[in-house]
């Protein structure tokens, strides 16, 4: 099915597979903050966002870093220690997400600096009214397709408090052609027998995916679930080493005997050696115990190349999954009827 390229245009109702080809070029866009974010000494940046609003925040630890504490919201309440020392970025692609507006009005109560990353609605008219700085985000069928969109806006707004680097926008941009070139291996022309996203989707087919990395990669472990999630609209799991192994690993020993489940191992020769041995011996010791693993050895010579390429990998995956279950990968209809029931 994967190579019958009127069937998927059928399916894909919404050109998912052409805007996961086209990803790359978000890395190069010249995100403009209106004003910019001032620079001075911060003690925190607190990020609140749900959904795919709280995506691209979440590569901060592993790409590029910063050197002060940096907590993601994902909820009504704020973390008791923001203050005036503190970048609070209340972000929505919406724009009217309830629990960041809320995170929001609690921030500015305790007098936090505050920036703001939306594509419209509430968020963008209060940063308008109060002179906030303000990142807008292009349009997308949905806020996990402006997933880089958002990431390149929040690399400027820290740049411009003085927390990363130029050279930090500097390489984001230039990784552009490293991810260009790594989909075209990906993408619908291209037959399941050469094509590792379709072989990887047609492995989980009918099983609930478990995905595990190591630190440096639990981002895109995330982000693969998430899109499991939204794009195939199939439960998924994910964890990381080393923690997997104090408690989720004894979990495959024993119970339920019958596990309907595709375990998906994200590999990076980047990460920890010791993290590199324990997915080898981890493996042989529950083998018998749990689906053999499917190996994604990951791509990439530096880590930034690396976490986009995994991340894209996984859309292209998944994005064949949902193609697989008979389904248009991209509404969310679920989510939009529990948006109307809240009100």
């Amino acid at each position: 099915m994967l190579d019958d390229l009127k069937l998927i245009h059928e399916r894909d109702a919404d050109d998912t597979l052409g805007i996961a080809e086209r990803q790359y070029r978000q890395l190069q866009y010249a995100a403009e903050i209106t004003p910019n974010v001032p620079a001075g000494r911060l003690l925190n940046v607190v990020y609140a966002g749900m959904g795919g609003s709280s995506l691209a925040p979440s590569f901060v630890p592993t790409w590029p870093t910063v050197a002060v504490p940096f907590e993601i919201v994902k909820g009504y309440d704020i973390p008791r220690y923001v203050g005036e020392q503190t970048l609070f970025i209340a972000a929505s692609y919406s724009g009217n997400t309830e629990e960041t507006l809320e995170a929001l009005s609690q921030a500015e109560a305790k007098g936090a600096r505050i920036a703001i990353i939306a594509g419209g609605g509430k968020l963008a008219d209060i940063a308008r009214e109060k002179g906030y700085p303000l990142g807008l985000l292009p349009k997308a069928e949905q806020p996990r397709y402006a997933v880089f969109y958002n990431f390149r806006i929040l690399l400027t707004m820290l740049q411009q408090a003085g927390l990363v680097g130029q050279d930090a926008l500097d390489e984001l941009a230039a990784a552009h052609g490293f991810l260009e070139e790594a989909v075209k291996g990906w993408v619908a022309t291209v037959p399941t027998s050469k094509n590792p996203a379709k072989q990887l989707a047609l492995e989980c087919i009918g099983k609930s995916a478990v995905i595990y990395a190591g630190p440096k990669l639990a981002s895109a472990a995330y982000k693969w679930k998430i899109s499991f999630n939204e794009n195939a609209k199939q439960i998924a799991w994910w964890n990381f080493y080393p923690e997997f192994n104090h408690n989720e690993f004894i979990g495959w020993s024993k119970q339920p005997t019958d596990k309907p489940y595709a375990v998906i191992d994200l590999r990076s020769n980047l990460e920890h050696p010791r993290v590199q041995k324990r997915f080898e011996v981890s493996e042989r010791l529950l083998s018998g115990m749990r689906p053999s693993p499917h190996v994604v050895e990951v791509q990439g010579n530096t880590m930034l190349e690396q976490l986009l390429w995994t991340v894209s990998f996984g859309d292209f995956v998944t994005l064949y999954v949902g193609l697989l279950n008979g389904l248009n990968p991209a509404p969310v209809e679920l989510v939009e009827k529990l948006k109307k029931e809240l009100v």
